[in-house]
């Protein structure tokens, strides 16, 4: 059977090439469009879906006010973002993944772009991820990360260790794609503010995202956040966003600092910022032990990587567990790796961070 989309977009052009799309895909088809997120409102106040395409800019009733009156009437969608790519609809795309749209993929700016591979790809590949995951997970409540659900309680642990005598020397090195930036949201603000270790970050998404996300996370956060930069020097209770559009890397220095390295060679497997490249670098850090941590995202992006790095580091790897992510690829893929040292809910992913780091 195939699945449902309702599609949403003030723009009539738009929703006919998106609807001819999904259409085109013998998984999916379009039961319904809308011309604002006030007709949206009322579809899906009586109606469910398996997922709703969703604009950002609209008359009446736009995307982000949809998702906060989803949000308030309890009503559960699987929401995917369509966006341009300007500082403002970024700022708006980062708050509606916060509560609760799953992803988005970036609005063509033309007609010719729009009918290109890559939007088309960008739209189908997202709505299979979602739609696999939800389909594989097991009966019963699990958590997920949809408009209409209350953020879970964040499970911390009870005592926090002081590791500054230990003479470990760690970072942490988190990756995530699809889903993302809500799922952050659950572990990001829960970290102290004196966490004994840097933190670097790859989240799969455009240049400008990042840096919104990055300020969005600081503003909720005891520790800081910010979009890494050329030349950074990595400091303990910091975590650096790789910023979209540039692979990042960890360069060790002759005095003993790390320092941030940015380059914006090919896209590997259609990906840059790819997490591979990251975790990679760090074999000639002068990290004693490297807490990696794969969270929600589509494919397997940081398996590879990982695995480098076991040959040359001491490693402790948290994979999130399948009922917790929005799509279930790059935890699942790590975690069939047979490297995971801990498989924990998204709940849990802060408290386990601290628990083998420690604060200063």
């Amino acid at each position: 059977m195939k699945k449902n989309i309702l599609v949403v977009d003030d723009s009539a052009l738009m929703r006919r090439v998106i609807c001819d799309i999904i259409n085109s895909d013998s998984t999916f088809q379009v039961t319904d469009v809308c011309r604002d997120g006030l007709e949206a409102y009322e579809r899906l106040k009586t109606k469910s879906y398996d997922a709703v395409i969703l604009d950002v800019n609209m008359p009446r009733m736009d995307g982000l006010e949809l998702l906060k009156k989803l949000q308030q009437d309890g009503i559960k969608a699987t929401v995917i973002m369509v966006s341009t790519l300007t500082t403002r609809d970024a700022d708006v795309t980062i708050q509606a993944m916060e509560l609760g749209a799953v992803d988005f993929v970036t609005k063509p700016g033309n007609l010719i772009e729009a009918k290109s591979d890559d939007f088309r790809r960008g739209i189908l590949d997202i709505l299979k991820a979602v739609v696999k995951t939800n389909e594989n997970r097991a009966a019963g409540t699990p958590a997920k990360l949809s408009v209409g659900k209350e953020r879970a309680s964040v499970k911390m642990p009870k005592t926090i260790e002081r590791t500054g005598g230990s003479g470990k020397n760690k970072l942490v090195a988190l990756a995530c794609s699809t889903g993302g930036p809500k799922a952050l949201q659950s572990v990001i603000p829960y970290l102290p503010a004196e966490l004994n270790a840097p933190m670097v970050l790859v989240q799969h998404m455009p240049k400008g995202f990042t840096k919104s996300m990055a300020e969005r996370l600081n503003e909720t956060s005891k520790i800081e956040v910010r979009e890494a930069q050329e030349g950074d020097v990595l400091k303990k209770g910091c975590v650096y966003i790789a910023p979209g559009g540039n692979h990042m890397e960890v360069q060790k220095k002759p005095d003993g600092s790390h320092v941030i390295r940015l380059n914006d060679k090919p896209a590997i497997g259609g990906l840059r910022p790819c997490a591979n490249i990251t975790y990679q670098s760090l074999r000639t850090s002068g990290y004693d032990e490297v807490v990696c941590v794969v969270l929600t995202g589509m494919g397997a992006d940081g398996t590879e990587g990982i695995l480098s790095l076991k040959e040359k580091k001491k490693l402790y790897v948290i994979s999130q567990d399948a009922a917790s992510c929005v799509v279930y690829g790059m935890p699942k893929a790590i975690a069939e790796a047979g490297v995971v040292n801990e498989v924990v809910p998204l709940t849990d992913v802060a408290g386990t961070i601290i628990k083998n780091v420690g604060v200063q």
